[in-house]
């Protein structure tokens, strides 16, 4: 998945420097998954380094919550996810170089954070937000860590599936905020502490709407073979029918898409939704694929 393609690099180097985009291109924030943190080399430090090497003059920013990636790694899976969208709020804000604008990417946990944080941190503006592999529907199901030897990964487990709505449960662990009980509903929608918040699922933050509107873009991307992810479609912004666990629900014929609680209705007819899939587990994808679909799409 992490290998270069020097050929693709010099090739998108060369395109950016004759369209003269290269001398003043929008800047990434990236934002890494649940147990993964913002440096490590085999995942979050390739792609800074790709993304940097593929559009020249770049700034890439890989949102740190702590002070060191070992604390940042821990605060994925046990700091507030409230508390983290307010610690990346204030990162960014403090950022000079992201004071015009910039784009983001998401990478499973972040895909949905990021989307939070444009909902709820209004300065600097995102522009363009691309989750890979974020849940945007929560999940029902926690089959492995994106790390399966971490040694928390069972202890997350078995608190999930025993009660994830207890407060104290919901207040420190990150995967119980977005812990999405189908069968349910309403217990998720007064258990949760910040997925049924950032869904407008409680009440309706007009705030979430006009600043989730301002996107240029929404761009989704699903894996096709995802077995870390119950159900994969949470990554479309689709999720199981109210009731049960068993079948899917389309976002354009869900509630929240036709209630416009997020304003996603509106987004949809303006073009700015945009639905791709990769067929693969979670998070696997090419170099080629990421340039063609992401890149030169949505970041030159």
């Amino acid at each position: 998945m992490w290998k270069l393609g020097p050929l693709i690099i010099v090739l998108n180097v060369y395109i950016a420097i004759i369209s003269g985009e290269a001398s003043n291109p929008v800047p990434i924030v990236l934002w890494h998954g649940m147990g993964d943190n913002c440096c490590n080399s085999g995942s979050m430090g390739a792609i800074k380094q790709f993304l940097e090497e593929s559009i020249p003059g770049v700034y890439v920013k890989s949102i740190m919550i702590g002070q060191n990636p070992v604390e940042d790694s821990e605060n994925s899976l046990f700091l507030n996810a409230n508390k983290q969208i307010e610690m990346a709020c204030k990162i960014i804000s403090e950022d000079t170089q992201l004071a015009n604008g910039y784009n983001a990417i998401g990478f499973s946990q972040g895909g949905q954070f990021l989307r939070a944080l444009v909902q709820r941190c209004a300065q600097p503006q995102m522009i363009n937000l691309i989750s890979v592999g974020g849940q945007h529907q929560g999940v029902y199901g926690f089959p492995h860590c994106y790390y399966p030897t971490h040694k928390w990964c069972d202890y997350v487990r078995k608190i999930l599936n025993y009660g994830a709505y207890f407060s104290w449960v919901q207040n420190s662990l990150v995967q119980a905020e977005y812990w999405h009980d189908p069968v349910n509903e309403d217990a998720y929608k007064k258990g949760s502490i910040f997925l049924a918040d950032i869904n407008n699922e409680i009440t309706i933050n007009k705030t979430y709407i006009t600043q989730l509107t301002k996107l240029k873009n929404f761009v989704m991307v699903k894996f096709n073979n995802d077995t870390m992810v119950e159900p994969r479609e949470s990554e479309w912004f689709e999720f199981y029918t109210p009731g049960q666990a068993k079948y899917i629900t389309s976002l354009r014929k869900s509630d929240i898409y036709i209630q416009d609680r997020l304003g996603l209705r509106q987004m949809d007819k303006a073009g700015k939704l945009h639905f791709l899939s990769v067929n693969g587990q979670h998070l696997q994808f090419t170099w080629d694929w990421f340039v063609k679909n992401i890149v030169n799409v949505f970041l030159v």
